[in-house]
């Protein structure tokens, strides 16, 4: 019985292994592929470091510094307000917490797209903040500025942020909490000595979970910035699309894989088994 098991639960892994080839393993061999290899133009490929050690250049590295420096921010941010949401709804009863974290996730539910336009609407010079604003006789220009972009990002990626780290501190023993207090923590004392270590796990997580999703963003930066500011993911776009160089693009994707393996294998080191990852 136990061998026949053994059969059954190896087969129901045939599936998940083929779709990881197919669909994740593949992919990332035909980006390294073309990462490092070039064409000449007797149209015969061989292999080159030139796609890579071209994103030395100014221009790419600026490209990578400002994507780096919007989607910091934009987890500085998302961090900021998360934690003390993500507190407070820990602290309310179950079936509230269940409310909450749905209303958190509501928007969610809308398509990416609808949800990016709606800023433009908000944001636009004749849009609605300047229309009320104009009532008084101010005016102010947010759209097509880096503020209107890590302002779509931290919107779109808020969620990814509070859940995990909600997660984390409903695991948190209330008896805990309420020994600290005993032992003349103050609340604020309970919350920095006892709370947010218990909760780093989560706290590692979000931080990746909205960190990741940010550095590789092109829809946002295209329409809440203007296409004014070239963000990584704009410029792998641009190289798929519209210059069709295929190894160039390839060399950014890439090297931005890299980076997204850095940031999970943090995550993997400072997060137990039961971080609060979303997946």
């Amino acid at each position: 019985m136990t061998k026949k098991n053994n059969i059954l639960k190896q087969a129901a892994a045939y599936p998940h292994i083929v779709w990881a080839i197919i669909f994740i393993i593949a992919p990332l061999l035909f980006v390294a592929y073309y990462a490092f290899t070039d064409t000449d133009e007797a149209g015969k490929v061989h292999f080159s470091l030139a796609n890579i050690t071209s994103l030395a250049q100014a221009t790419y590295l600026e490209v990578f510094l400002r994507s780096v420096c919007f989607a910091f921010l934009a987890t500085v941010i998302c961090f900021v307000i998360a934690y003390p949401v993500a507190y407070f709804i820990s602290r309310t009863s179950p079936k509230v917490q269940k409310i909450l974290v749905m209303l958190v996730m509501l928007p969610q539910w809308l398509n990416f797209l609808i949800r990016t336009y709606s800023w433009m609407a908000i944001l636009e010079d004749t849009g609605i903040i300047n229309s009320i604003l104009g009532l008084v006789g101010l005016e102010l220009h947010m759209i097509n500025t880096p503020g209107a972009v890590i302002l779509g990002m931290v919107y779109n990626f808020l969620p990814y942020m509070i859940i995990p780290i909600h997660s984390a501190m409903t695991k948190i023993d209330p008896r805990v909490l309420e020994a600290a207090s005993d032992l003349g923590c103050n609340p604020l004392g309970v919350v920095t000595k006892v709370v947010f270590p218990l909760s780093l796990s989560g706290v590692i997580s979000g931080i990746t979970m909205v960190f990741v999703p940010s550095i590789s963003t092109f829809y946002i930066s295209q329409k809440l910035g203007g296409g004014n500011f070239d963000l990584i993911g704009d410029s792998i776009e641009r190289q798929f699309q519209t210059q069709y160089d295929y190894n160039m693009g390839a060399a950014m994707s890439f090297v931005l894989m890299l980076l997204i393996i850095a940031s999970m294998a943090v995550m993997n080191k400072y997060s137990d088994d039961e971080g609060g990852v979303i997946v």
